[in-house]
């Protein structure tokens, strides 16, 4: 066999290819094993929440049991004056302390993008603490902290506490938009005759206002659902929400309980769509 007739097998002989594709009857099994975990992930996240729903409308005292539709729970919701005095307080506190830290973790977020200086890096690390240490660990060290300083439990220590955990996250999301910020513009306005301070109300404010606000719709989401930091810190007659409910479920577990939480799950829901449809807008 010479060489002409070697090459012309390797180009046309063997058909079979090097690495032959799974049968159609494995890939059919893989499929079916990939949406099945899809389907019992899904279904284990969002069964039980669709559960809590549908009991908030049962017509019976006692959760487990169905016994029809109502809407009582919910009318009895918005006359519980305990309630409403919990809700008004999250509502304080988040409102609070989503100002201190959007303002806060906007302000870090441009020191650290736009300057350099020694130890940038550590305190780029510390920083992300709060977001990765246990909240377990976060509400005690702040309790000891105002223990030491000898300051008096409510309204001041949880809005300082709920800024140190929040603050984090706007920074996060505020840095992310620096890191696509074109500085051209900026130096366009400089160029033009505007002095720092309007360039940054007048060019880097607006650029970054997008990201400013779904940091900060971040943050009022993690104060208005904060459970475990919010329960060391409070003081007398600044129960937050989740405190209540949780208060209530020590108890007994009333339809009631599941009403105040599809409420608080369909108002967190609104906050993070609407940050999504804010960051969307921006994409485009």
């Amino acid at each position: 066999m010479n060489t002409a007739q070697k090459s012309t097998m390797i180009l046309v002989g063997e058909h079979e290819p090097a690495h032959p594709l799974p049968r159609k009857g494995k890939r059919g099994f893989g499929r079916f094993a990939l949406a099945l975990t899809a389907f019992a992930t899904f279904a284990f996240l969002y069964v039980p929440i669709g559960v809590l729903i549908l009991f908030s409308f049962n017509n019976a005292r006692n959760s487990i049991e169905w016994r029809g539709f109502t809407l009582q729970w919910y009318e009895k919701m918005l006359t519980n004056d305990a309630l409403i005095e919990a809700a008004v307080n999250s509502l304080i506190i988040a409102t609070l302390s989503t100002f201190g830290a959007t303002v806060i973790g906007t302000l870090t977020a441009l020191a650290m993008e736009r300057y350099q200086f020694k130890g940038k890096l550590v305190w780029d690390g510390l920083l992300y603490m709060p977001v990765i240490i246990p909240e377990v660990v976060a509400g005690v060290s702040l309790l000891m902290f105002f223990a030491l300083l000898g300051i008096e439990r409510g309204l001041l220590t949880l809005v300082v506490s709920h800024i140190a955990f929040s603050m984090p996250f706007v920074y996060l999301t505020v840095r992310a938009r620096l890191a696509d910020f074109d500085r051209r513009v900026e130096e366009a306005a400089a160029d033009l005759g505007a002095n720092d301070w309007q360039t940054f109300w007048r060019i880097t404010f607006p650029l970054l206002l997008p990201g400013i606000i779904s940091g900060a719709l971040l943050a009022f989401t993690l104060s208005i659902d904060d459970f475990i930091i919010s329960l060391f810190v409070n003081g007398q007659g600044w129960n937050t929400l989740p405190i209540y409910i949780w208060s209530q479920i020590r108890k007994i577990t009333s339809p009631e309980v599941n009403a105040i939480s599809t409420v608080m799950l369909l108002i967190s829901i609104l906050i993070v769509s609407l940050s999504v449809l804010i960051q969307r807008r921006n994409e485009k």
